[in-house]
């Protein structure tokens, strides 16, 4: 079956994630997540991407990153897995792929989608019960985007600076939307698009996309479509 092409665009941002084989751990020790957080810095500044949202799970990754070039995100990608795990795999001595398959990726809506797709990603080790609150896990933006801590790597998104007229402003208003849980509607369209490739997003948005790519999506559904009722 052949894979589905990518919808590439710049300017637009991508909700990107990618697993560790076979749903296995990525990252070993405190080191690799200091080693794979330097690479992707490295690969965003080479490649022109602005990273907005990040997350390291044990064994998989979430990026909302936007590309300076339509081919911008898979570059970075390439990179960044081709580096950390040849580092990785002469630092344990192993062989091998550590990832399953290609990195998955979705165009984001940025008016209806974006800051909860950041909200979605900096949740995760809550999701996973791995801390109660964004804030006490170490490796993700939630610290960069609602406390301030420097991270050089992070590129404020046009949203995320909307929310104030200064730094601290906007870090209160985005820190206080994590006082409400997620819409579970919203956090189905976001695993939905990345899950299927599909931009994340409104009608009104996936048209634009259409019309951007000249091309017709589908739903992401299998069968033949139904046919309307006369």
């Amino acid at each position: 079956m052949p894979r589905p092409p990518r919808l590439n665009l710049s300017g637009i941002p991508q909700h990107v994630t990618q697993r560790g084989n076979n749903r296995q751990a990525c990252f070993f020790a405190t080191s690799d997540y200091v080693l794979y957080l330097a690479l992707l810095a490295e690969a965003c500044k080479k490649h022109q991407c602005a990273l907005h949202a990040y997350v390291l799970m044990t064994n998989h990754i979430h990026f909302l990153v936007t590309p300076g070039s339509a081919d911008g995100v898979s570059l970075l990608m390439r990179d960044l897995g081709r580096d950390y795990v040849r580092q990785v795999n002469k630092k344990y001595g192993r062989t091998g792929t550590m990832w399953e398959g290609r990195f998955k990726s979705s165009l984001v809506d940025k008016d209806a989608y974006c800051l909860a797709c950041y909200r979605y990603i900096e949740l995760n080790p809550v999701r996973a019960n791995m801390v109660q609150r964004p804030g006490e896990y170490p490796w993700s933006s939630f610290r960069a985007n609602a406390l301030g801590e420097s991270q050089k790597m992070i590129t404020p998104h046009e949203t995320w600076i909307a929310l104030g007229k200064n730094k601290s402003s906007r870090r209160q208003a985005y820190s206080s939307l994590f006082e409400q849980a997620l819409e579970p509607i919203k956090i189905e369209d976001i695993r939905f698009g990345v899950r299927k490739g599909l931009p994340t997003g409104d009608r009104k948005f996936k048209r634009q996309i259409e019309k951007s790519l000249s091309t017709k999506l589908g739903d992401g559904k299998r069968g033949r479509p139904v046919k309307p009722k006369p």
